[in-house]
């Protein structure tokens, strides 16, 4: 398949956190891209790792809307808001920050590299 498009607003693989939340995604060739809407108050650990039992991966994204606090393994904090893309080593925690939802793109790889 040469060109493969995917609706996010009317995807297949949408979930929807304890809290309300929500995140769909969307598999193209090689890749994969989501579209979250989390609501003030919403956790990574505490509404999404729970929920999944799983610990966080590697993570790269776009923030459209909104903003996130995010805490990488050492305990360092930034700010991340909207028109800025970050990138976060596994294990990092991520909340909503402020008083408004944050809504945003998150992108990963499908296909595992083996090393050359």
């Amino acid at each position: 398949m040469e060109i493969v498009i995917r609706n996010l607003d009317d995807s297949g693989n949408a979930k929807e956190f304890i809290d309300g939340s929500s995140r769909s995604a969307e598999r193209l060739r090689t890749s994969y891209v989501g579209l979250g809407t989390y609501k003030v108050g919403w956790k990574w650990s505490e509404h999404a790792g729970k929920q999944t039992d799983k610990p966080s991966e590697n993570h790269i994204g776009y923030i459209i809307s909104g903003s996130f606090v995010v805490k990488g393994v050492s305990g360092e904090e930034k700010i991340v808001g909207p028109g800025q893309a970050f990138e976060l080593s596994p294990g990092h925690d991520a909340w909503v920050h402020g008083e408004e939802p944050c809504v945003a793109l998150d992108f990963g790889c499908t296909q595992k590299h083996e090393s050359r």
